[in-house]
């Protein structure tokens, strides 16, 4: 390494270029295209755990890595993360962390320096991937079929809405027997896909996915011509929400969790949430005033966090904190304090890393992390150890690749978040169809084919036919556990603001905080019976049973006690009056009494 005299740098040699022109007329050479750099993350291992390891070397100071690093022409220094005043713990207390350095170099090179110097941690800077369902090819169409060689068969789409108007940038997504294939439609609403070795008797479906306003669309095995337009017709949103967007629709999700049961009151004032995404539309109706301050490390412009290229992160924000202005959607907390980390696109683990740093130094009381990557980072481990440490609580989408869960959806310090469907939210054969899977519960939710689920689930949340906001004002009904985690960010917003024990007992920052936070929202939930409890976790949160102390006014401290606060919020009990003579009374017996007053059970 650069400043090391007594060794040889391994790795990659300099790559010569090709230099004059060739042929008189010609261009000059051009250099073969080539593997990319890898992206890596530096971090000094402090002495501690170094001792701990039984090694001699002494530590380094995190700036001194960073000038070694840049000095080195095997690497290309990208930026460096600076330590706050605070410090992480890399593993359960054992471990502290500076800043880190990131950069690119080869593999071998990477694995050379951890040899080379003890002293450093160094992993791969991965990128991270939204957890909502784009179109993808169905898990069933690649047979074992034969075809002709040298088939190719071209299809032309005509994408229009009900009232026959061409519908342009517009998703189509074919899949054959052997691969799928997708186009977008332009300006006059047609696309033209091409598939080798397929013929139009080997189509499986058509998948349409529209920007925005409508619900897509899945055909199963279509009939398909190449002599003309295919003709596609998209219901719009209001086809089936009369009066959408002009009249304020109310998600099927936040009903499921009996947000609509909540007085007016409760709109989450205080709190204060951040969604660490792909940046907020703030020029949209809903989300107008809702979000007012943020970062972007996605560019690193000063308000580029207002800029939502990507739709996700608007998206996730208008099911939080989406106003309450009569029309469009409305959120789970429209009084929120609300902050827009923009990582997306081309989010990696370093800049999870500064997001979460910035939360914690804004005191951030819930994030909203609708990503996550298959592989496993102990420098963002250490983060949101820190995090929880400092009463940040951390809301995780489990992922959406139907396996395990995700990174950090998987790691105990997070609420991890997996998505579940109802069978009337969406009409018969969208794409939301397309994700039903058995069993289904009697009052027809159901666990998606694409969530992820193990053991680390810690509660399952409405993801499928989520309708909320996407730039610059239009609507868009989309599935995954992206959207799924945001309903109990929401939730958690509320609680936050709400629920006493977080102006009491659990009002300072720290660890106790965050986990009492996340047993109140498992505590609250329903089971559902969806064939495998991995996939559901302790079951769908439940908005009047985590804020009942706060709506009777009465703190409970038995289940009896929060059985009859639970029964006093659904409007089947008067609110508790002390008796007349001023003698307590037993939870049993003012449960009883409350009981026969109702005219539920007599007197024995």
């Amino acid at each position: 390494m650069s400043g090391n005299g007594t060794s040889k740098n391994p790795g990659r040699q300099p790559r010569p270029r090709p230099t004059g022109r060739g042929k008189a007329g010609q261009e000059p050479a051009q250099e073969p295209v080539r593997p990319r750099l890898r992206r890596y993350m530096a971090a000094v291992l402090p002495q501690p755990y170094l001792e701990a390891k039984g090694l001699s070397t002494p530590s380094l100071d995190p700036a001194a890595l960073h000038d070694l690093l840049d000095r080195d022409p095997q690497v290309e220094v990208r930026r460096r993360v600076e330590a706050p005043v605070r410090m992480s713990a890399l593993a359960a207390g054992s471990v502290t962390l500076g800043g880190l350095t990131v950069a690119d170099m080869t593999g071998e090179y990477a694995e050379a320096l951890s040899r080379q110097l003890p002293q450093i941690h160094i992993e791969r800077d991965r990128l991270l991937t939204y957890t909502d369902v784009s179109l993808m090819p169905r898990r069933d169409t690649r047979r074992q079929l034969i075809l002709p060689v040298g088939v190719e068969s071209s299809f032309t789409f005509l994408i229009v809405d009900t009232d026959g108007i061409p519908m342009p940038n517009a998703a189509i997504l074919v899949n054959g027997y052997l691969w799928p294939a997708q186009a977008v439609t332009g300006p006059d609403g047609r696309a033209t896909i091409t598939l080798t070795g397929e013929t139009a008797d080997s189509i499986a479906s058509v998948q349409v996915k529209p920007v925005g306003g409508h619900w897509g669309r899945i055909l199963d095995r279509p009939a398909l011509r190449e002599d003309g337009d295919n003709l596609v017709v998209l219901k719009k949103l209001s086809d089936t929400l009369p009066g959408f967007p002009d009249k304020q629709a109310f998600g099927w999700g936040q009903e499921a969790m009996q947000l609509h049961r909540l007085p007016p009151n409760f709109r989450g004032a205080g709190a204060k949430v951040a969604i660490v995404d792909s940046g907020v539309a703030v020029e949209h109706p809903d989300l107008a005033g809702r979000v007012n301050a943020g970062l972007d490390l996605s560019e690193r412009k000063e308000a580029g966090w207002t800029v939502d290229t990507v739709h996700h992160g608007s998206h996730c924000a208008g099911i939080i904190t989406g106003a309450d202005t009569g029309r469009g959607v409305v959120g789970f907390a429209v009084e929120a304090e609300v902050h827009a980390c923009k990582i997306f696109p081309g989010g990696r683990l370093s800049d999870l890393i500064e997001a979460i740093d910035y939360c914690i130094d804004k005191e951030i009381d819930v994030i909203n992390l609708s990503l996550g990557t298959k592989e496993f980072s102990p420098l963002v481990a250490a983060k949101l150890e820190e995090a929880r440490a400092a009463g940040v609580a951390c809301i995780v989408a489990a992922g959406n690749d139907s396996g395990p869960v995700n990174f950090p959806g998987n790691m105990p310090t997070v609420l991890a978040v997996a998505a579940i469907g109802k069978t009337d939210a969406f009409p018969a054969g969208s794409t939301h169809a397309d994700q039903i899977r058995p069993p289904q519960a009697f009052d027809g939710y159901f666990s998606p084919a694409f969530t992820c689920f193990g053991p680390e689930v810690d509660v399952c949340a409405p993801g499928v036919a989520i309708l909320s906001a996407i730039p610059s004002t239009e609507y868009a009904a989309w599935d995954g556990t992206s959207m799924a985690a945001p309903h109990v960010s929401g939730l958690a917003a509320l609680i936050v603001a709400h629920h006493g024990d977080f102006q009491g007992e659990y009002a300072a920052r720290d660890a106790r905080r965050v986990d009492r936070l996340f047993d109140i929202i498992r505590s609250s939930c329903t089971p559902l019976q969806l064939g495998d409890p991995n996939r559901t976790g302790a079951g769908l949160p439940d908005a009047i049973r985590a804020l009942a102390p706060a709506l009777t006014g009465v703190p409970a401290h038995s289940p009896l006690d929060q059985l009859t606060q639970e029964m006093q919020a659904a409007g089947l009990l008067a609110s508790y009056q002390q008796p007349q003579n001023g003698m307590p009374m037993t939870a049993l017996t003012r449960l009883h009494e409350e009981m026969v007053a109702a005219g539920l059970i007599n007197h024995y």
